[in-house]
């Protein structure tokens, strides 16, 4: 009689998203991965064993799906199993009970359009609550250096982008309660909770996160002098009105 081998679960093929296919694109690489903001935020955040901080890794409803999976160059998704969507090459909507909190696109030339329609409207169908996008130009493929859309019954609306000076512009994420910043075509992420920039591999070894630093504060020293300002006339013009009544 021959002996039957039941496979063991461990030699079981695990069930995986398809590969992405192949693009000529280093957008991600040289302004994401190179300065190391998925390293700032992983150390920002923490519960690495529930936090799944990530590049293009396909989004889907699940794993057997094979068409409409998008690729966004960061997900960041809150109370999931990091190592499971790692094992599945894939972020399965339905195996993680939820879509991923947050998704940022880094504009190129060959994605910017794609970016701004189809997976727009991709993201928004998954019900991703928060989709970013990056220029680094400043805004020749986007047409602003940084854009965001927050998702209300169902469709995205565009969220509040301050330009603070010349070269920066700041909107401010709910879903990571993080500033994000387009600085002088960099992208940063300032914590308003502590007041300062989340420390990237390109900060310390440059040690340029002070100069930033200075910037904000010189920044907030503007803002409320202009603050100042501004109450200090209201004063003036009601007192006058207050002279103009009494002398009637």
């Amino acid at each position: 009689m021959t002996a039957k081998h039941t496979a063991s679960p461990s030699s079981v093929p695990v069930e995986r998203f398809p590969e992405r296919p192949p693009r000529n694109n280093m957008q991600n690489s040289i302004y994401l991965d190179r300065p190391g903001h998925q390293t700032a935020l992983i150390r920002h955040f923490g519960e690495l064993e529930t936090t799944l901080i990530i590049g293009e890794m396909a989004v889907g409803w699940n794993v057997r799906q094979r068409e409409g999976l998008l690729y966004p160059d960061l997900l960041i998704a809150f109370g999931v199993d990091p190592a499971a969507a790692i094992a599945r090459r894939g972020y399965s909507i339905e195996e993680r009970g939820k879509p991923p909190e947050f998704v940022l696109e880094v504009a190129s030339v060959n994605t910017a359009r794609n970016d701004d329609t189809h997976k727009r409207e991709g993201y928004a169908a998954y019900g991703i609550p928060e989709y970013w996008r990056f220029d680094p130009t400043g805004g020749e493929y986007y047409r602003t250096p940084l854009a965001g859309d927050r998702l209300v019954d169902g469709e995205y609306q565009p969220a509040t982008i301050v330009q603070t000076d010349e070269g920066r512009y700041w909107g401010h994420s709910e879903a990571l309660n993080l500033t994000l910043c387009w600085e002088y075509g960099e992208m940063r992420w300032y914590d308003p909770v502590s007041r300062s920039y989340l420390r990237t591999h390109d900060d310390e070894a440059n040690g340029r996160i002070a100069e930033r630093e200075a910037r904000v504060a010189a920044q907030s020293q503007r803002d409320a002098e202009h603050e100042a300002r501004i109450a200090a006339e209201d004063r003036v013009r009601q007192l006058e009105e207050e002279l103009r009544r009494s002398s009637h």
